[in-house]
């Protein structure tokens, strides 16, 4: 039953029925108490009602911190989300309550983040705080509005995929300019790269344990998939190996910096040394390779996901395509 009593010239509605928790609210009128009242006692017959007591209680602010600290950090690659969270953090956003937070709120911080950041890195920004909602919702038990104000909100990805693989000539170019490098490794672990499609962090962080010389292959271990990934090794892959039996001993930031140089030296612009990965895919495509097996030696579960990693361009497929005019004439 709901009762309302005047406190402070204002009238405060207590509702107490079995089987729902206690409510009260504080209204200036008593004709607005008794309406609000009598709509909640009305939800309540009819077994509709929904308390969001505890949403309008807690600020976006709190849910990020609790997000950061229980679900981010068991990620793996929690350090870039972690930046992203104690952005939101700091924003103005955070302070709206879970029930006050409307779309044309996230429209306004996906403008402002515009200016500096690209739209898909803005994207992701939103995700987070969706990822959350859905979190609280479903994982924390806090009743929230069945349409979120992030299904409101629409904003196209675009496409950035990379284009970028070396040609036989930049390849030789790189390739001299790292053996003038005077991190003296550089060349090995390039050509490691360029070899095997494994990525920067599964190639340095190789140990002896991890080659299997009866079976000769090795094994990336900790990979971003979560799964550690067998690879046979290739003659050029074993010659660099052996001249490492510990592992290179070189960390990411040294790598990172003296890679740059060297593409500074040899005159090749916009390479990551990510699109290492991306020249191993498509050279091994093109040798006849077929999207499975290289799959499975670049660790790709999707093979959708293989697709960004393929720099196949039409010119590539001249030799091929003059073997299936000869074939059918």
């Amino acid at each position: 039953m709901a009762y309302i009593r005047k406190r402070n010239n204002k009238f405060q509605v207590i509702i107490k029925k079995q089987g729902y928790p206690r409510l009260s609210k504080t209204f200036l009128e008593k004709k607005t108490a008794q309406l609000w009242a009598t709509e909640i006692e009305l939800q309540m017959e009819k077994k509709t009602f929904e308390d969001y007591s505890p949403a309008q209680s807690i600020c976006l602010k709190e849910l990020l911190i609790k997000y950061r600290d229980e679900i981010t950090s068991q990620k793996k690659g929690f350090a870039p989300e972690t930046c992203k969270i104690n952005l939101l953090i700091r924003h103005k956003i955070s302070l709206n309550s879970l029930m006050q937070l409307k779309s044309h709120h996230i429209y306004s911080l996906i403008k402002e983040l515009q200016i500096t950041r690209k739209r898909n890195t803005v994207i992701s920004y939103v995700n987070i705080m969706r990822n959350c909602w859905n979190v609280a919702k479903r994982v924390w038990g806090i009743t929230l509005p069945a349409q979120s104000p992030f299904d409101l909100v629409s904003i196209k990805r675009e496409n950035d995929t990379r284009d970028r693989i070396l040609s036989k000539e930049e390849y030789k170019r790189l390739l001299d300019a790292c053996n003038t490098s005077n991190l003296p490794c550089l060349t090995d672990i390039v050509e490691f790269a360029y070899h095997s499609g494994a990525r920067q962090g599964e190639i340095l962080r190789m140990k002896k344990e991890d080659i299997d010389w009866n079976k000769e292959t090795i094994t990336f271990k900790d990979t971003k998939n979560g799964e550690d990934r067998k690879m046979p090794l290739s003659i050029i892959l074993r010659k660099i190996i052996i001249k490492y039996p510990f592992g290179f001993g070189v960390i990411p930031r040294r790598l990172r910096k003296h890679f740059e140089i060297a593409c500074k030296k040899a005159e090749i612009k916009d390479l990551r040394f990510h699109d290492l990965r991306a020249c191993f895919c498509t050279n091994a495509l093109l040798s006849g390779m077929s999207v499975a097996e290289v799959a499975t030696l670049s660790g790709h579960r999707d093979w959708g996901q293989l697709k960004r990693y393929t720099r196949i361009k039409p010119e590539d497929l001249k030799v091929k395509l003059n073997k299936v005019i000869n074939f059918v004439t």
